[in-house]
């Protein structure tokens, strides 16, 4: 009889989504390992959520770190294994490819994609991944977004981080098929979260060629940000898809879906180019 165990690690856990998942899981009864990036954030959220839940102190770019703390889950869970993976750690820089350095870009994918490969692959064995495993398999939830999905512009990086998340995760499900570890992606739209805080500033782009249009791109980020769907509805859904025993492998989750997700990935690629075009003003 394999152990069945309750323990789950959640990065990016100080705010938005997963603070609001950090919450849900804790109301399931399980022991919750937030992943955040500072002394006074982790003295913060262990006031806050108590005994049940451990701060785990790391930037997903520093590699040596997230090998400490997967040394040191191995050491405390080492026995029971986790039953969850939350990588939810992102950060999102608005601006043209044209204008973007090199180093903002790459930002994008050590943070976005690199930082949650090296987290997955250092706790892939407590999460079943070894042979002759004593704990039932757990699951990888990764918070992709509906840029992994459409590709807006200003946000290229972005959205190239996520594609590469979208397609890391199906291929990382297959190859987890021996174990029995399941990988589902969540891909939200506008959400109610900092994530953008640090967006996008558009005097840094005062002298761009895109001057105009990144203004207008601006007021509509201003729009759809606070009008997005909350944090706890994100919550909601990873705690549906960790009790499920067959949840679906994708899960897109925004206002007004038809309209915002469905038609636009029906649309030939010219046609959106044109919408696109039109609403920027190009």
């Amino acid at each position: 009889m394999k152990i069945k165990n309750r323990n789950v690690v959640v990065t990016g856990a100080s705010t938005g989504i997963g603070y609001s998942a950090v919450e849900a899981f804790l109301n399931e009864e399980c022991h919750v390992y937030g992943m955040v990036r500072s002394v006074k954030d982790a003295k913060k959220l262990k006031n806050e959520f108590g005994e049940k839940f451990t701060p785990l102190i790391a930037d997903v770019t520093d590699h040596a770190a997230i090998d400490r703390i997967a040394d040191q889950l191995t050491a405390e869970i080492g026995k029971d294994g986790l039953s969850c993976l939350v990588n939810n750690a992102g950060i999102a820089q608005a601006g043209p490819l044209l204008d973007q350095s090199i180093e903002q870009i790459q930002y994008h994918f050590d943070v976005n994609v690199i930082g949650l490969i090296k987290v997955t692959k250092s706790l892939l064995p407590l999460l079943g991944a070894q042979k002759d495993s004593p704990f039932e398999a757990g699951k990888i939830i990764n918070i992709s977004s509906v840029n992994g999905k459409i590709a807006f512009p200003f946000v290229g990086a972005y959205v190239a981080s996520k594609h590469a998340v979208e397609g890391y995760s199906h291929s990382l499900r297959r190859e987890l098929l021996p174990f029995g570890i399941d990988v589902v992606i969540v891909g939200p739209g506008p959400v109610k979260t900092p994530i953008w805080d640090k967006g996008i500033n558009t005097a840094d782009y005062s002298d761009s060629l895109y001057k105009k249009p990144l203004e207008r791109y601006s007021k509509i980020m201003m729009k759809t940000g606070p009008n997005g769907l909350e944090p706890k509805v994100i919550a909601d859904r990873i705690m549906k898809i960790y009790n499920s025993s067959r949840p679906k492998t994708r899960y897109t989750m925004l206002k007004g879906y038809f309209q915002n997700y469905f038609i636009p990935n029906l649309l030939p690629d010219r046609m959106l180019d044109r919408m696109v075009g039109k609403i920027m003003r190009f």
